[in-house]
């Protein structure tokens, strides 16, 4: 039998329309702001995506959009500023942020009831207490709507997340070993002495890593599940 590919975009589609259903029927419109520092190409072309997806579903979006050589400290001030802002329920600070800046510390001082990335200490640790009231790092959460539509059951299965990062490796690897998903999950990474084997196991693979071609065809076995987070 041929694979099957997952499709990416149909099932953005089919989210997209209960979204605005949802958001139709809000008391009040939701208001997500940007902020985006310097010139990346792919951090702009990310921020103007969000900005239409925003306006296709009927969500107030505006972004700061600031120079390279921007203090640190300005950023603080406009990230104190928004949680400030009781008609703004979304603060996303768009990643990479350049050298100079401690994007650690600066997530840190988001309201974690306005930290859309999920990635404020908060929201993390509530996700390694099995928690779902805090918000949910974007890229897993996707990869999880993604299993959930294409109705992929994982109950038992074998589970393989290559990557350890903090915003898509680790979290992935706790939201599918949560309760009522229950995969039976290994995190892969620099040190694995033989990911090859390990991936041969895998029911489902989940790539985060942001290198091309690293999974081979020698290391899927037959009917095995394969997500690729990367932009590559």
């Amino acid at each position: 039998m041929s694979a099957a590919r997952l499709d990416g975009k149909a099932c953005a589609a089919d989210l997209e329309k209960r979204l605005k259903q949802r958001i139709a029927n809000c008391s009040v419109q939701p208001h997500l702001a940007v902020i985006i520092v310097g010139d990346d190409p792919a951090s702009h072309v990310y921020v103007n995506n969000k900005i239409r997806s925003c306006e296709r579903l009927g969500i107030r979006s505006p972004h700061v959009a600031l120079p390279e050589e921007t203090d640190e400290c300005v950023v603080a001030d406009y990230i104190q500023s928004m949680n400030q802002q009781n008609d703004l329920h979304g603060i996303l600070i768009q990643s990479p942020l350049p050298k100079h800046m401690n994007e650690e510390a600066l997530t840190e001082l988001i309201d974690p009831r306005k930290d859309v990335d999920g990635f404020h200490p908060v929201n993390l640790g509530r996700l390694v207490q099995g928690r779902r009231d805090g918000m949910v790092p974007c890229t897993p959460a996707g990869v999880m709507e993604m299993l959930r539509w294409a109705e992929v059951d994982l109950t038992g299965k074998k589970a393989v997340v290559l990557g350890r990062s903090f915003n898509v490796g680790m979290p992935q690897a706790l939201l599918l070993a949560a309760r009522g998903v229950d995969a039976t999950v290994t995190v892969v990474h620099s040190r694995t002495k033989d990911a090859k084997s390990e991936c041969l196991q895998a029911d489902v693979i989940v790539a985060a890593v942001g290198r091309p071609e690293m999974i081979q065809p020698d290391w899927v076995k037959k009917g095995a599940i394969i997500i690729d987070v990367g932009s590559n």
